[in-house]
Formats: structure tokens, sequence, C-alpha cells
């Protein structure tokens, strides 16, 4: 009977301190998520001409928040994977590819430009064979394009205008969050 008595007694005390404990934290850090967003159009939102083909082509604003404490870089990948038909797609177009971003940037700004990047930011080529942002230009139909941001914990080395893919192979194992924007276009007639 006062071996029960004790193991209550003791139990209840581990309860009581992980309560104190709980409400006597005022600076718990609150877990964030990695989140991208634009001002120029909404998750799953039409992106406005101006940042297409049969616009300014220029990059649309992004903004993005919750990066991870210990990241040590940021990638971004913009692709359309219903190219070159959304009914009948064949492969994944890229539009821009930026790599080793300061985990501090807290987005790029509309029209940015490689003199315009964050200090240390590596570029890498689109389908066009080029570096920089290519905006969307569907030859045929709504296509979707993705703009990825990734964490990582570790800084890659620099790849020399490499392609997703060999950006994608240097970030495994290295990935600490991700987050995904998505934003249709179709040209008009």
């Amino acid at each position: 009977m006062q071996r029960i008595a004790l193991l209550i007694h003791s139990v209840f005390f581990l309860i009581l301190i992980n309560l104190i404990w709980a409400v006597d934290r005022p600076h718990a850090e609150e877990v964030m998520t990695l989140s991208i967003s634009s001002s120029a159009f909404t998750d799953g939102g039409e992106i406005p001409a101006k940042y297409t083909c049969q616009g300014n082509d220029i990059a649309p604003p992004l903004q993005w928040s919750g990066v991870p404490g210990d990241a040590k870089s940021l990638v971004l990948i913009v692709d359309d994977p219903d190219a070159p038909d959304p009914d009948a797609p064949r492969m994944t177009w890229v539009h821009w590819v930026l790599y080793n971003v300061p985990p501090e940037a807290e987005g790029l700004p509309e029209g940015v430009t490689s003199s315009d990047l964050p200090a240390g930011t590596g570029e890498g080529l689109n389908d066009w064979k080029r570096t920089g942002y290519g905006g969307p230009c569907p030859p045929i139909g709504r296509h979707r394009y993705f703009h990825k941001l990734y964490a990582l914990d570790a800084l890659l080395p620099d790849l020399k205008k490499p392609t997703k893919a060999a950006v994608e192979s240097a970030m495994k194992g290295h990935i600490l969050g991700q987050a995904e924007l998505v934003g249709t276009y179709q040209k008009s007639r």
C-alpha cells in the first residue's frame, strides 16, 4: 500500500513540475513553418501577365517566413510540370533556379535581376539555357507554376551555373524545410 501511495505521489509530483515548467516559459519559441507567398498572386491563383512572356517577363515579388534558425542557405526553384500541354505533359519546364540564398533574406523584390540578388546567391540555368527568371509562356492550355523554396542546413559549393537536377542532387540530405506557392497562367489570344 505504501508503494502505491509513493508511486501516486511521484507521478503527481512529475505532472505538477511539467505543468509549472510549461506555464512558466514566457519566452518559449513557437515552431514556425516555412512559407512562401507573393503580393502579385495567391496560391492557386492566376499569375498576372506582367510576369509572363506576354508582359514584361519580370520576376514576381516573393516573400517568405518561418526559415528555421539553423538554416545555412535557401534554394528557390520555379518550374512548370505541365509542359508542353497540361492534357498531355511530357516534361517539367524550369523557369528559375537560385541557390545559396542567405537565410536572412525575407524574399525577392519584383523584377529582381542578377545584380540585385542577395550577396552570395548562386544562379542556375533555366530551360532556355540561361540564368535568371523566365516567365510563363505556355504554348497551349492553363499551366501550373510551382515556386518551391527549400531551407538547407548547408551552404552548397559553387556549382557553376547548375541545372535544376544538379542543385536538387547537391541539396539531398540537407533539407530542413520546404514550402510551395503555385500560380497558374494561360496565354490570352
